[in-house]
């Protein structure tokens, strides 16, 4: 058994679990007070608006302390926390009920301990240069691209030149998933939902940044330092994943990686690889979270 989350026995007094909340509470309000600033203005920002709203995790939710299996609140303020089910009364204080995980759940934890251990132990790809956001513009009219208030860097055929000139092997469904139709039939590979298991691998940006949509579904059974150590990747990876994308973001700051260049995807591999390095603790800490869980 993992040993990354300690057993009952860890209590907390009420100081020391206040100031962990309030670490957290710090730390992630440099990404959601600008996030809802600029909700309440009705302003868009095409980069970061996506781990929001594709991951439909509020801003709010992501500001809330959880401690996580094995640790006992004490306190009288420790009550607010039976608002959740999750949650039940022990000696000395408020735990999480890990014994009362839904059979449902446990079945999502189970399948996820799979995905982190065939994703660990998998070699990681370094070839798919980002083309996936190409493919997803390939061959579209101006109306039907996703971010159609900014422009593209190249006209459309030169786009459907560099597309085609490449190889194109995304081996991420939610990805693929977005490719335009006639993009599909020039992935060397045709991921499903069901073959997610048999294609992820770390050296893939979309699957080191999926690390923070799987914290997130544990919760509140996720330590909140997980899901914002997870956050942190993710945000980092969206950021690569935009720059090297076809659109012209640079008004915003983020100049291209220029994937069409021999330099490009020098650049853009040097990030995979860092990206797929810094995963690795993240998903060992998930892993042993789904053990943890299943253990009861």
């Amino acid at each position: 058994m993992n040993t990354n989350f300690p057993r009952l026995e860890t209590a907390l007094p009420e100081s020391v679990w206040f100031a962990r909340r309030q670490a957290h509470e710090t730390r992630v309000r440099v990404w959601t007070d600008p996030h809802q600033a600029r909700t309440s203005r009705g302003e868009k920002h095409p980069v970061l608006d996506f781990l929001f709203e594709y991951y439909q995790f509020r801003a709010s939710w992501l500001k809330r302390w959880h401690p996580g299996p094995d640790v006992v609140l004490q306190g009288d303020a420790a009550r607010e926390f039976l608002r959740w089910p999750e949650y039940h009364a022990v000696d000395g204080g408020v735990a999480l009920n890990v014994g009362a995980l839904e059979p449902r759940r446990r079945e999502t934890v189970a399948w996820l301990l799979a995905l982190m251990r065939q994703t660990t132990e998998r070699a990681p790809h370094f070839g798919c240069f980002g083309l996936h956001e190409w493919a997803m513009v390939y061959r579209q009219t101006p109306e039907q691209i996703r971010h159609n208030a900014w422009p593209l860097r190249f006209p459309p055929e030169e786009l459907a030149r560099i597309v085609e000139a490449q190889p194109v092997r995304c081996t991420h469904f939610d990805a693929f998933r977005f490719f335009t139709e006639p993009a599909r039939p020039l992935n060397r590979l045709q991921p499903t939902r069901a073959t997610t298991p048999e294609f992820e691998q770390r050296g893939c940006l979309h699957a080191n940044m999926d690390l923070y949509k799987w914290a997130f579904k544990l919760a509140p059974f996720t330590p909140s330092e997980l899901i914002a150590d997870c956050f942190a990747l993710a945000r980092d990876i969206r950021e690569i994943d935009m720059r090297a994308s076809p659109y012209d973001f640079e008004k915003l700051g983020f100049a291209p990686i220029k994937i069409e260049t021999p330099a490009g995807r020098l650049d853009y591999e040097a990030h995979q690889r860092d990206f797929a390095e810094r995963s690795q603790p993240l998903r060992a800490r998930l892993a042993a979270l789904c053990e943890r869980l299943l253990a009861s």
